[in-house]
């Protein structure tokens, strides 16, 4: 249940993320919220007494989650939709986001999967590879890469704050990446609002608000408390629902239309995600 409050509310970062850009730069979207958040947690370590900076010895494991879910995956998923990637086609690239993470997850916990787990991982790797190149005249296009990159980038992420969170209670390991990535984020965000222009409307800030807080910093809470208890693989599995859902959200308040091909490949990608997790040892 924590890991799929955590998923309900990264569902909505791609339309929200589409109306932050109706009002401001994608490179201000994607830095400013990991600044605003920033604040945030640093408000939350102060409040609570706790230290603001963790261990030196874990700077790396933090320094890994920041380049996923504070640069990475914020910058990917939105200049891939700042160059025309719809959030329908961009939640079924993103589908094969739990097996990445469960392929993490194997990695670093030295896990033997059985070839099936593999068998269904490329399967899926193919179902999202032949329904890119059919919305692009057979060739793959930047938005795609985009979206490959932010995948990769939140399955490290996520793995890595999930180990983190087995020892370190959730809300702490995202508030300690967020504080540690201030020196960057602040600057760069305060810099990017001079310099690029900004048209705010009711959506845009609306928008932002949401990706700012809920989806780099609320949303966390529940996720890695979720992984650290269940596990990373086998919590993972609530990624699942997370395409179907964006998918909802992009209809609903959006009024973005989809036509079979995505619903089956997204379909094709949660059962291919379905077997990963099944047979993920």
């Amino acid at each position: 249940m924590l890991a799929f409050l955590g998923v309900l509310a990264f569902s909505g970062s791609f339309p929200a993320t589409v109306y932050a850009m109706q009002g401001f730069d994608p490179w201000l979207v994607a830095i400013g919220r990991a600044a605003i958040a920033g604040l945030i947690a640093l408000a939350c370590l102060k409040a609570t007494n706790r230290p603001l900076i963790p261990p030196k010895h874990l700077w790396p494991s933090y320094a890994f989650i920041s380049l996923g879910v504070v640069f990475g995956f914020p910058v990917f998923s939105g200049l891939a939709l700042d160059l025309g990637a719809s959030t329908a086609h961009a939640a079924v690239v993103i589908a094969l986001l739990p097996a990445a993470t469960a392929v993490c997850a194997v990695l670093r916990a030295s896990e033997r999967p059985r070839p099936l787990f593999w068998a269904a991982c490329a399967a899926g790797a193919l179902a999202i590879t032949a329904f890119t190149l059919t919305q692009h005249q057979g060739k793959p296009a930047w938005p795609d890469l985009l979206l490959i990159g932010a995948l990769l980038s939140a399955a490290v992420g996520y793995t890595e704050g999930g180990r983190l969170s087995r020892e370190t209670p959730g809300w702490q390991v995202i508030s300690h990446t967020l504080v540690l990535s201030l020196p960057l984020t602040a600057p760069l965000a305060a810099v990017l609002a001079l310099t690029t222009p900004i048209t705010p409307n009711p959506q845009a800030l609306a928008g932002f608000a949401y990706v700012a807080v809920i989806s780099m910093f609320v949303g966390f809470i529940p996720w890695y408390a979720g992984l650290a208890r269940g596990g990373i693989a086998r919590a993972g599995q609530t990624q699942l629902t997370q395409p179907l859902l964006t998918l909802v959200w992009a209809w609903f308040l959006m009024g973005e239309r989809f036509g079979p091909l995505t619903v089956a490949a997204a379909l094709a990608v949660l059962i291919c995600v379905a077997v990963t997790q099944r047979a993920r040892t």
